[in-house]
């Protein structure tokens, strides 16, 4: 699998750019709509306006229909009384020539199979019969029904007069009826006379009495009438009904006519079918229209999902500096990403389907690596990861942390693991560099320690040391001269006392705090304090400090050795820079309180020249003397005692006496009784 198939099937991420996708598409799909409605309304109008038309179709076929079943009806009673008019003359000319023939065998028509169907069909010839020319005005001749029929009404004898004038002088057939009862009621009875000629003279006519109901019976079919009812119409009076329809019999010297009605319902018509058939048809074609245009849009957001998701995630692996790598259970790698192929220095299509042991491990840790890459294809690994070394394509170690995932299948199955390597060389360096870097450090302070402590032995123990030098010399020199008696020498001796004490105290306190850093403060009272430091030096010196001293004790919590070691020096700078200035010297020591801050003042000025604007910034350092001869440690052991009290000490210039002005803050402690101080 290559980083780029890989790219293109992974889906997990949704961010903004999805947003302005779903925005694009919601308007696409309003438009979609509104074409859908566009589209729905129009095929709404189609088949309402195909309704209308196929209503008015089926009206106009149905009168169609039935004026051409009417016609139908009409023709082929003419075509049946053509042919009855062609039987009749064929019986003319058999009763012309053989006149002795009965008149029964002449009107046994039922046995000629080859005449029409009026005049085979029982019923529909009531009476028939030859007249001979001579005789047409006699009544008592002529068929068995004539004499009855012409006796009947008056208007009968009209009529079938007219019926043989008009066949004698037209020569053709001409038909009366119908018949009148006496009573006047008409009957369904016709007449018809057929003349015959012979050469050109005129013979007689052949009459046949007509049923006209059984003729129209006869010769209606019997498909005809089970949709529609043929009537009989007498004369055309009142109008047809809207399913009716009215032809004429066209048979000369009648006025009858028949009317066709339709009998049953309008029957389902095929395009009826057809377009309810259609309608369905159109019907699913719309809902499917809509359940495909559901889908689709569906799938425009899920496709427009897909497309945002792996745009990002393009973006991400294009972007991460961390190393991906997929393998699966066999330990075959499956996948790596290009910051991965950077790191080791390999291609992807190098790395793809390599097992174990890899390109990018180092020979001579082939065998940990087995083991570590055993280990995690066994159980993965911790939450810390694992640090391990690569070694890149050129040679060079990679320090590189592992944390590995189970590699899961749609399904929840795992496939294998995935692998997220960052390179740390560049942290195990620097770590590599701070552990040598305190090394060194602690070293450094360890020296700077060793030499502190040194310089600090040496510079406290310069002056009791001196002292007692001074007072053993002097000593010598007296009892050598014989010059001192035991009164006198019993000062000396406990003044070198004290200083011996005195030097062993420093060298106990600073060995204490050299090795332990640790201090014994005590609540101590800075105002007797200073007076019993302040007198010693009135005592030993010929240039003793003055001094101002509140009039109540003021509580601090200190370490009264390392304090008293704290005036000594700055009393001592005091005097030695005192006599520097232009005026008389003075060392002048004060007391106070700043009750605002709940801080003891403590401050020593002098006449001398005073603290430069330059000095300042390093005249606590350690070896930064001003003091020829000096070790440059006096202020920078003031500086870490006040420091170790919680205090600051600052410089200035005095604005009385014109010189250098230290001032150490310490924090007051707690009021206690003061029978409970030491």
């Amino acid at each position: 699998m290559t980083p780029t198939a890989a790219s293109a099937a992974d889906h997990t991420l949704d961010f903004a750019l999805l947003q302005q996708s779903a925005a694009r598409h919601g308007a696409r799909n309003r438009l979609a709509l509104w074409w859908l409605l566009g589209l729905l309304t129009l095929l709404v109008g189609s088949v309402v306006t195909l309704l209308l038309y196929l209503n008015n179709f089926e009206t106009e076929e149905a009168a169609r229909r039935r004026a051409g079943d009417a016609q139908w009806l009409e023709q082929s009673v003419q075509f049946h009384f053509r042919r009855l008019e062609d039987d009749l003359l064929v019986q003319a000319r058999q009763a012309m020539n053989n006149p002795n023939l009965a008149q029964a065998d002449l009107a046994d028509h039922a046995q000629d199979l080859k005449a029409g169907l009026l005049w085979r069909e029982p019923g529909v010839i009531l009476s028939s019969g030859w007249i001979p020319a001579g005789q047409l005005g006699n009544p008592h001749t002529g068929p068995e029904r004539w004499p009855s029929d012409w006796q009947a009404h008056a208007e009968n004898q009209q009529a079938l007069s007219l019926m043989q004038a008009t066949s004698q002088g037209l020569r053709r057939a001409a038909y009366a009826g119908l018949m009148l009862r006496a009573d006047g009621q008409a009957s369904d009875v016709i007449w018809l006379a057929v003349p015959f000629f012979d050469r050109g003279q005129f013979v007689g006519n052949y009459l046949v009495a007509i049923s006209m109901e059984r003729a129209l019976a006869a010769l209606v079919p019997g498909w005809f009438t089970q949709d529609h009812r043929v009537q009989l119409l007498m004369e055309e009076t009142a109008p047809p009904a809207e399913t009716a329809y009215r032809v004429g019999l066209n048979l000369p010297g009648t006025d009858l006519f028949v009317q066709v009605n339709l009998t049953q319902a309008q029957p389902t018509t095929v395009p009826r079918i057809f377009f309810l058939v259609s309608l369905l048809f159109l019907t699913g074609m719309l809902v499917s229209l809509y359940a495909l245009r559901h889908d689709f849009v569906k799938r425009q957001q899920v496709q427009a999902l897909l497309q945002t998701q792996v745009a990002l995630r393009t973006a991400m692996e294009n972007s991460v500096t961390i190393g991906l790598r997929a393998w699966n259970l066999a330990g075959e790698i499956l996948y790596v990403n290009d910051a991965f192929c950077r790191m080791v220095g390999y291609s992807a299509s190098e790395l793809i389907g390599r097992s174990t042991p890899f390109p990018y491990w180092p020979l001579d840790q082939i065998n940990t690596l087995e083991r570590v890459h055993l280990g995690i294809m066994a159980q993965g690994t911790s939450g810390e990861g694992v640090e391990v070394q690569f070694q890149h394509r050129d040679g060079h170690l990679i320090d590189v942390l592992i944390h590995e995932a189970p590699l899961n299948s749609a399904s929840g199955e795992q496939m294998g693991w995935m692998s997220s390597v960052l390179d740390i060389s560049e942290r195990k360096r620097a770590q590599r560099m701070a552990a040598q870097q305190q090394e060194k450090l602690e070293a450094s302070g360890r020296l700077v320690a060793v030499g502190e402590v040194a310089s600090t032995l040496a510079h406290e123990l310069n002056q009791p040391l001196g002292a007692l030098s001074s007072f053993a010399n002097g000593l010598l020199n007296r009892l050598h001269n014989h010059s001192i008696s035991l009164p006198e020498l019993l000062p000396v001796v406990e003044r070198m006392a004290r200083l011996a004490e005195r030097a062993g105290g420093i060298i106990q306190r600073v060995n204490a705090f050299a090795r332990k850093r640790e201090l014994s403060p005590q609540r101590l009272d800075l105002v007797a304090f200073l007076q019993r430091v302040l007198t010693q030096f009135a005592a030993d010196n010929t240039l003793a400090p003055a001094w101002a001293l509140p009039d109540h004790a003021v509580w601090v919590q200190a370490d009264e050795l390392l304090f008293e070691h704290l005036v000594n020096n700055l009393v001592g700078n005091a005097q030695d820079w005192a006599t520097h200035g232009g005026q008389r010297a003075q060392v002048w020591v004060s007391l106070s309180l700043n009750e605002a801050r709940d801080m003891a003042v403590l401050a020593v000025a002098d006449t001398g020249p005073g603290v430069s604007e330059e000095a300042r910034a390093t005249i606590f350092n350690a070896f930064v003397s001003r003091k020829e001869g000096g070790m440059g440690m006096g202020l920078a052991i003031c500086r870490s005692i006040v420091e170790a009290h919680h205090g600051r000490i600052e410089v200035s210039r005095d604005p009385v006496l014109g010189g250098a002005r230290f001032t150490v803050l310490l924090p007051l402690a707690d009021l206690l009784p003061p029978q409970e101080i030491s």
